[in-house]
């Protein structure tokens, strides 16, 4: 966690702020070009490792250019489902970065597209296959990062079928983990690389609690009353270091359940102090 902040705080000006639109016009630019012809986007625009590895360096990119839904006999309910996809991914998207900001949002994005490239390259390398991955399982993972960030929050089903967000993840979870298992190579590396993804970025960023709706809303509700405090004063105090919330902007703290009295502890004491009994109260 301190190394991401560390690294957020060097390379923070560089990110790309509104990524969710170009993502969201690189699907609007895959959809033109699979109208026009389909096999546009492998032979030039997808991500091939050996042709990559040959100098077509823009197929790192360019392989974002892939639709939501591939294009199937019947082009209008294919153009219709896109144009009700491709705003669900940029809703999500945007949502991510509003909650996390634009260079976490930044980096797990690009974790998953390095994940992709890095795989792709080094199949060719190792066994000498051109593999040809598409985004659709880490258009994937942007869900999944919602639903942990949002797990009651609702998604209506074809417009009427209420559904919360963890259920959805968990139903779209399990036909993912049995195409990875039953799936060909390629679906296998696609599914691994993007669940990958998710797995290091929360690893790295670890107390992903701190952005969720209700901790925002709690530090809010904080700063609001922290501004009507006498000057010098403070608010919490752990009852086993004395620490306040001057010691530091990640300082957190809870009160215990399970002690008599009102008893309140930091991140680092809270789940490791010696309870307080009935009649034992201290002074």
């Amino acid at each position: 966690m301190r190394f991401f902040q560390r690294f957020e705080r060097k390379f923070g000006r560089y990110a790309i702020r509104g990524l969710p639109r170009v993502i969201a016009l690189f699907y609007g630019l895959g959809m033109v070009i699979q109208f026009i012809n389909p096999m546009i986007y492998f032979l030039f625009l997808g991500l091939d490792g050996g042709a990559v590895a040959h100098g077509q360096v823009w197929r790192v990119f360019t392989f974002m250019m892939y639709p939501p839904v591939t294009r199937g006999r019947d082009p209008i309910s294919w153009i219709f489902l896109n144009l009700l996809i491709i705003p669900t991914y940029y809703f999500l998207s945007s949502t991510l970065e509003n909650i996390w900001g634009a260079f976490r949002f930044n980096v797990y994005f690009f974790l998953g597209i390095i994940g992709h490239v890095a795989g792709a390259v080094l199949a060719y390398l190792i066994w000498g296959v051109s593999i040809p991955m598409t985004p659709v399982y880490l258009n994937f993972s942007l869900f999944i990062a919602v639903a942990l960030m949002f797990p009651e929050v609702q998604f209506f089903i074809f417009g009427v079928l209420p559904v919360k967000a963890k259920y959805l993840a968990l139903a779209e979870t399990v036909i993912y983990l049995y195409e990875f298992i039953r799936g060909p190579v390629i679906t296998k590396l696609e599914i691994g690389l993007s669940l990958m993804n998710v797995v290091l970025f929360f690893l790295m960023t670890r107390n992903v609690k701190r952005f969720s709706p209700k901790e925002i809303k709690r530090k809010r509700e904080f700063k609001t009353q922290t501004k009507i405090l006498p000057a010098g004063k403070t608010r919490h105090r752990c009852a086993v270091c004395g620490r306040t919330e001057e010691d530091g902007e990640q300082m957190e703290f809870r009160y215990c359940s399970k002690c008599a009295g009102s008893y309140e502890y930091c991140q680092d004491h809270l789940y490791t102090h010696q309870h307080v009994a009935e009649g034992q109260e201290k002074k």
